[in-house]
């Protein structure tokens, strides 16, 4: 039988994520065995304390085992952290030395939400694909350069390690771990009895985009405000880069590094984001918000929308409008 580990973090953090990974990885081994199958995993919950609190003490979470109890294991599962990344990780040094050398032993690790703060410290993650929650992105990417990150990613799987988008979009990276180690008709049953949809591939529809702005760029920053004050502007990156009496090249290069995005990905982005929200609470027809946002090919904005949500503008509306789902 193989050795499942939910790390139990030190400090404020997530309970749910905890709780949700425990009963869905013991409702799979009940339905393997129920099948006549022996269990896939013993699981354990295990930290270096023997009771952590959440909530200000409102719950508690008592730990099988401590970390220094397990010799080996083949399944790690770090759970979302508290909004204090750089305190969270701090807080965890012993318990980030264990899961790294777990990892170079042989063991698999999976990360929920923001728990990829506390991989990517163990330098696991520099030059691989990661995700995490989008609100966390921008702080995550200053603390991380050398990790990939692609926060519209829902799963990421590579080399044994697994990392997932935000909050609760935490039960797809498990049904996905359930299937990969168990099977596929487990991994069904988990997602009917959890009512979890299956196969969801992105975040993108969830995600508020906000903008990278805490780089210290000036020219940058200029830049960013006038894209997000004239939506309705066709802004081309030329024209950016003489009004702000930068070349081309070089306005190029420190808008990527500043924000992440080149300046027509983040105008885009900004667009989009508009779009939505008018989606959200307004009457207007997709003609107009595409008119509102700067955009007068339908074609154009229905591809650019469907490359940054996951879904037509269409869709979108029916989705998130309270008065066109009614």
């Amino acid at each position: 039988m193989k050795h499942l580990t939910i790390i139990v973090p030190e400090g404020e953090n997530n309970l749910s994520s905890i709780v949700g990974t425990y009963k869905i990885f013991t409702r799979a081994n009940e339905y393997r065995t129920k099948a006549g199958h022996k269990a896939v995993f013993s699981i354990q919950l295990a930290g270096i304390s023997d009771e952590v609190e959440f909530y200000e003490g409102l719950f508690s979470v008592k730990p099988h085992t401590n970390i220094a109890a397990i010799t080996k294991t083949n399944l790690i599962i770090i759970p979302s952290l508290n909004h204090n990344y750089e305190k969270a990780v701090k807080g965890n040094k012993t318990l980030i030395d264990w899961i790294a050398k777990q990892y170079k032993e042989g063991a698999e690790i999976a990360t929920i939400c923001t728990g990829a703060f506390m991989l990517a410290s163990t330098g696991l993650l520099d030059g691989k694909r990661c995700s995490t929650h989008w609100a966390a992105a921008e702080n995550f990417s200053r603390m991380f350069p050398n990790v990939q990150l692609q926060a519209d990613k829902l799963i990421t799987d590579e080399n044994g390690i697994y990392t997932n988008g935000g909050a609760y979009s935490f039960l797809n990276l498990l049904i996905y771990l359930v299937e990969k180690y168990y099977d596929r008709p487990t991994a069904i049953f988990c997602s009917k009895v959890f009512q979890v949809d299956m196969d969801r591939k992105s975040q993108s529809a969830f995600t508020i985009f906000i903008g990278q702005k805490l780089h210290g760029d000036e020219v940058v920053n200029k830049a960013q405000e006038y894209m997000e004050t004239n939506l309705h502007e066709r802004i081309s990156v030329e024209h950016l880069s003489a009004r702000f009496a930068v070349g081309r090249r070089n306005f190029d290069r420190r808008f990527v590094k500043a924000t992440g995005n080149t300046p027509v990905e983040y105008s885009q982005r900004v667009k989009i984001e508009s779009a939505k929200k008018a989606f959200e609470n307004s009457r207007k027809t997709i003609n107009e918000v595409m008119y509102d946002v700067g955009y007068s090919d339908v074609k154009a904005f229905r591809e650019v929308f469907r490359k940054i949500t996951g879904m037509s503008p269409a869709e979108y509306r029916s989705r998130y409008n309270k008065e066109a789902s009614v």
